[in-house]
């Protein structure tokens, strides 16, 4: 899993700023989201159901001819 981005943050003014505010909020409310989802998949993908079908299917694989 590749797919690291960087979130900037926006800078803080001298003054407060609710736009400013909520943007940073926002930002960081969608970089945890993304966090869960990617815990999330991994500890599905972890899963002795998830395990047992990935190594099954494996198995079959192996057994095809390829080409």
């Amino acid at each position: 899993m590749i797919d690291i981005k960087t979130i900037a943050l926006p800078l803080a003014s001298g003054d407060y700023d609710s736009n400013n505010e909520a943007l940073t909020r926002r930002t960081i409310e969608q970089a945890i989201e993304s966090l869960n989802v990617k815990i999330v998949t991994i500890q599905r993908m972890q899963s002795t159901t998830t395990s047992k079908a990935s190594k099954r299917h494996q198995f079959l694989l192996m057994g095809m001819k390829h080409g």
